[in-house]
């Protein structure tokens, strides 16, 4: 069985061209407004053609957990019945999704609950726009768009599902869809140096962000896995390709983790690594997933942040949300995971 929503309006009037151009039309309406086959009005001896080999509507509700700020957690449930993750957070500069890539996640990073299940397949492009839709639809009206921006850090290394990320973002920015501005997309990598630098030939005006996280590679390597691929002195030559290819500043995640790369000389490396390269740092308090790291307190966080700024860095803390519910990467659906297997058991 293919999707539906894999397709461009272009594609889908190229598909069905023995069915007059509305058709294709109806199908595309449908799929951004999280649609099945039984909510639109099409001859039913079409329906029963694509329904021989078609997905309309690939993704259902799983579960949605609202927190205490507003922020829902989504677990939604694919058509070969895998299970992924979303975030809808409420801000006052509007609304934002951050979805998943994949079903899992293979890059074994030490202080995200993504991978503690390991990777078990990419999103298709059309799997990902059907998250943004049903998301969407949930929050308002499915024919108006109720989000503001989109942000790649769910489960999943987006640039380890590099072509369907790129087809998605041709499929979320179209103006026969979303329509959304590529300015208000965000992608977050873990370091894919061959991708970094590849996707930057593409000159698209996301935000990019890496997950950092370490100011040496010998700390890096205990605590994410791709580091031992990639060094930081590689990471930082292909994100000064990036911003020298796009004009684009980059966005450096760095989650403080309890004595480990929270100190001052900390600050100090980077700083050393980052002064001639155009980019933000956005620190993070570690949300603990039941392994060894500790967080650092919300305090020394923000003399951590204090500390890049004096030292002419722009730097903030991120506003965590969701705390209440599981909101950060893969926990909820780590749990939801081993709940069902002792179930079942």
């Amino acid at each position: 069985m293919k999707i539906l929503s894999d397709y461009s309006l272009t594609e889908l009037k190229n598909m069905l061209n023995k069915y007059p151009s509305f058709r294709a039309k109806q199908i595309f309406d449908a799929i951004l407004q999280a649609k099945d086959y039984a909510d639109i009005n099409l001859p039913q001896n079409m329906i029963n053609e694509l329904k021989q080999e078609y997905y309309l509507k690939p993704i259902e509700i799983y579960k949605t957990l609202t927190s205490r700020d507003g922020t829902k957690k989504y677990l939604l449930k694919l058509y070969d019945d895998n299970i992924i993750e979303c975030v809808f957070l409420t801000q006052k500069y509007g609304n934002t999704i951050c979805m998943s890539t994949q079903v899992g996640c293979r890059m074994g990073c030490k202080f995200c609950a993504s991978t503690l299940n390991g990777l078990i397949r990419n999103l298709s492009a059309g799997e990902m726009l059907s998250t943004i839709a049903i998301v969407n639809a949930d929050n308002g009206k499915c024919t108006e768009r109720n989000f503001t921006n989109i942000v790649l850090m769910g489960s999943g290394e987006p640039f380890d599902n590099y072509d369907n990320v790129v087809k998605w973002l041709d499929l979320i920015t179209s103006s026969d869809g979303f329509n959304l501005s590529e300015r208000n997309i965000s992608i977050s990598t873990c370091g894919l140096v061959d991708k970094i630098k590849e996707f930057s030939t593409l000159k698209y005006n996301i935000t990019l962000c890496v997950s950092l996280h370490a100011t040496t590679d010998k700390v890096r390597r205990t605590i994410m896995p791709i580091a031992n691929r990639y060094s930081i002195a590689e990471i930082i030559d292909a994100l000064h390709f990036y911003t020298n290819s796009t004009n684009r500043r980059v966005v450096f995640e760095y989650c403080l983790i309890k004595d480990t790369n929270d100190s001052f000389a900390d600050a100090m490396r980077l700083r050393d690594l980052t002064q001639n390269l155009l980019c933000h740092i956005n620190v993070i308090c570690l949300h603990p997933n039941g392994g060894s790291l500790k967080a650092t307190t919300k305090k020394e966080a923000y003399a951590f942040v204090k500390k890049l700024n004096d030292l002419g860095m722009s730097a903030t803390l991120r506003r965590s949300q969701g705390s209440d519910i599981e909101g950060a990467c893969g926990m909820l659906r780590a749990k939801t995971l081993k709940n069902l297997k002792s179930n079942n058991e």
